[in-house]
């Protein structure tokens, strides 16, 4: 049986504030997930694939290995038990968010989330949350919020899925595909709505053939620099 033990927490680079939380992983004779509660997330770095070196280049953290510049097709049970893979969503541009229960930034973002799908629906956008967490603290989350988008749910298969695409396992996270899969943007921390009309505007043109995926990060990395300046100096959103 799975038992609960705390882990450290620690703060990664801080970039305009977002909240994330680090869960550092203990190694054990039998699988855990092991997490704590702070009273106050720990910050983390806001980040988007760049051009130089390929999807690997991301500003404000430092991902544990390259980011892989398609998304790697990892499986894990859905809410049924069911093991899917995000081939599953072939032909269809991916948010793909990494969160736990116990984050609050994590929770903060799902409304947006929620309406993110409905409101780009015309492009065929699906949002896809992996959550590593236990089973049965996301299957009662997901009843008692509604949640309508997929979610897969692994703890240790969680935690492989995090390494899956190179990332340490600092909730929340997000990586954002254009139909083809390939890794456009990654965001760590919570998401806000500047951020996301920039990123999907430009997987939109991605998509339409008219920004390549090495131009795009080029773009969706700078718009972020500038997002993250102007949230810092009070300055609104253009």
């Amino acid at each position: 049986m799975n038992t609960r033990k705390v882990a450290t927490i620690a703060a990664v680079v801080v970039v305009a504030g977002a909240g994330g939380w680090l869960v550092q992983r203990q190694l054990q004779p039998a699988p855990t997930i092991t997490a704590a509660k702070p009273a106050a997330a720990a910050p983390a770095a806001e980040s988007s694939a760049s051009t130089e070196g390929g999807a690997d280049k991301v500003l404000g953290a430092t991902p544990r290995k390259a980011l892989p510049e398609i998304l790697p097709d990892f499986k894990l049970a859905d809410r049924d038990g069911k093991l899917r893979q995000l081939s599953d969503w072939a032909g269809r541009p991916l948010v793909v968010n990494y969160w736990a229960t116990w984050c609050p930034p994590c929770v903060r973002e799902i409304p947006l989330l929620r309406k993110l799908r409905k409101d780009r629906a015309g492009m065929k956008l699906e949002v896809v949350g992996i959550a590593v967490d236990f089973r049965e603290d996301v299957l009662a989350f997901a009843n008692r919020e509604k949640l309508d988008y997929p979610l897969l749910i692994g703890e240790e298969d969680g935690l492989a899925a995090v390494d899956a695409v190179g990332m340490t396992p600092a909730f929340p996270f997000t990586l954002f595909t254009d139909s083809k899969h390939r890794v456009i943007a990654l965001k760590v921390g919570e998401l806000h709505q500047p951020e996301l009309d920039l990123i999907l505007n430009t997987v939109q043109q991605v998509d339409a053939g008219s920004l390549s995926p090495a131009d795009a990060r080029t773009r969706i990395s700078e718009g972020l620099k500038t997002l993250a300046v102007d949230k810092a100096t009070g300055t609104p959103a253009a």
